[in-house]
């Protein structure tokens, strides 16, 4: 058991079993033994490997698709450049590598990142050294902002309830023989879930993810008064249904209660939970990454990159174009939705 793991079951021992979503926060973000705080969990040698380690092409089209929005909506200035959970600095750094030719993009914007890690910040100032950190969306500036999300909300704590009649009985863990395990809850009326039973069967597991509401309708209040549009890009779907939390660790599923601090927990994102808090601001139909990024012109950048290459580094990059776009690999599994003003059209590769 790790120190981490040892703290919670003298936790749970002392003030009884924890929601799924007090553990989650505790593995991932602990000040001292959390996942996400002490180490840089990217790339082809960490624990799993985001789009913008794949391809350059990733960052580089998303930043087009913005660049674009801005200029739609009138070249507005200043304005907020924002990534929420950035990890390496990868992807902006490509985002402002594709838009240093935007005439008055760059002059307009100031980068902003909402990132809590120390470990991830060193990581990202050698890439994007101007930035700016926030903990939170709520202390970014008050004005136009275009944001980026990118597997970000995936890794928000979520809590899990199974259905009982009308009633619901919430996941929780506690202890079985000094170890930690899951249990549930005595069922009870969930008034967030009231909407949920008219979807749902005797038995149904549904996720929610409760920092969620709070973090979107900040920043759809932003762009709704002041302009701009975010870009969420995550695997999930329409609507939570069914257990989809998973532990990864040097890219292979692991379980969840073994090393706590040690893995990653990720669970599918509810779009409309997304969309239900994007108001003032509207939302853009869901897309599926592949078609996103076909209609950015991935294949089109693909075709012009791999003119300067050959043998190994010519395979790895037309291997990366499928990776992200291809059905069976991540072009159906990620979604991309915007959020936008109620007077302006979504960014491009996007639809109402």
């Amino acid at each position: 058991m790790t120190a981490l793991g040892d703290l919670l079951i003298a936790r749970i021992a002392r003030t009884g079993p924890i929601s799924l979503a007090d553990y989650m926060a505790d593995c991932l973000m602990h000040p001292e033994h959390g996942y996400y705080a002490t180490r840089d969990p990217f790339g082809t040698s960490g624990d799993f490997t985001t789009a913008p380690e794949i391809s350059q092409m990733f960052g580089e089209l998303i930043g087009l698709s913005l660049a674009q929005a801005w200029i739609d909506q009138g070249q507005p200035t200043p304005f907020t450049l924002a990534e929420l959970g950035p990890g390496r600095g990868t992807l902006m750094a490509d985002v402002l590598r594709a838009t240093k030719a935007v005439p008055g993009f760059h002059a307009a914007m100031s980068v902003h990142f909402v990132e809590t890690s120390p470990v991830l910040r060193k990581a990202q100032a050698i890439r994007v050294p101007d930035a700016a950190w926030h903990d939170t969306v709520e202390t970014l500036p008050d004005q136009t902002l275009f944001l980026i999300a990118n597997e970000f909300f995936d890794a928000l704590p979520i809590r899990q309830f199974v259905r009982e009649g009308h009633a619901w009985r919430e996941k929780m863990v506690g202890l079985t023989d000094d170890r930690l395990s899951f249990g549930l809850s005595a069922a009870a009326p969930i008034a967030l879930l009231e909407h949920r039973l008219d979807d749902t069967q005797d038995g149904d597991l549904v996720e929610y993810c409760t920092a969620l509401p709070a973090i979107v309708q900040s920043i759809s209040a932003k762009i709704a008064r002041w302009g701009g549009t975010a870009i969420i890009v995550d695997y999930g779907d329409w609507v939570s249904l069914g257990d989809t939390l998973q532990g990864l660790k040097a890219q292979q599923h692991v379980d969840l209660l073994e090393t706590p601090g040690g893995a990653d927990l990720t669970a599918h994102v509810d779009f409309a939970a997304i969309a239900e808090n994007a108001a003032p601001a509207k939302f853009s139909r869901l897309t599926t990454q592949g078609v996103f990024l076909e209609r950015l012109g991935i294949t089109q950048r693909a075709q012009s990159l791999a003119g300067a290459l050959n043998g190994d580094a010519l395979k790895s990059h037309v291997a990366a174009h499928r990776r992200l776009t291809h059905p069976g690999e991540m072009g159906d599994l990620f979604k991309v939705m915007g959020i936008y003003p109620a007077n302006a059209t979504p960014p491009p590769g996007l639809e109402p």
